[in-house]
């Protein structure tokens, strides 16, 4: 049997986003890494916008279950997977690896 994913309506992709997001703001405090996601977020978000911009008036994705709300022409849901993904990607790095310097010998 397979679970309705859409349980939340047009409040499923913010669910999920704020869920993920959550579990990435928890292991990037506890990897004390916050600023450093901060950093690389601002530095990927121009990209990762004009990206999800071009994708969603090409028509490559749809988005059904989501809020409705957009905020320069993409879904505040994107918006928040922009930051999310990083942030969980950074947040899981951190974590593993901690501060473990590496250096580059030649």
């Amino acid at each position: 049997m397979r679970s309705d994913i859409g349980v939340l309506g047009r409040y499923t992709y913010l669910a999920t986003e704020l869920f993920w997001g959550t579990i990435a703001a928890a292991l990037l405090y506890r990897a004390n890494a916050v600023r450093k996601a901060a950093v690389t977020i601002l530095a990927l978000y121009p990209i990762a916008y004009l990206w999800d911009r071009y994708t969603l008036a090409v028509g490559v994705f749809s988005i059904e279950l989501r809020t409705g709300i957009e905020i320069a022409g993409i879904p505040l849901e994107e918006h928040l997977f922009m930051a999310v993904v990083p942030g969980l990607v950074i947040g899981f790095h951190e974590t593993i690896f901690g501060s473990e310097q590496t250096t580059i010998t030649e």
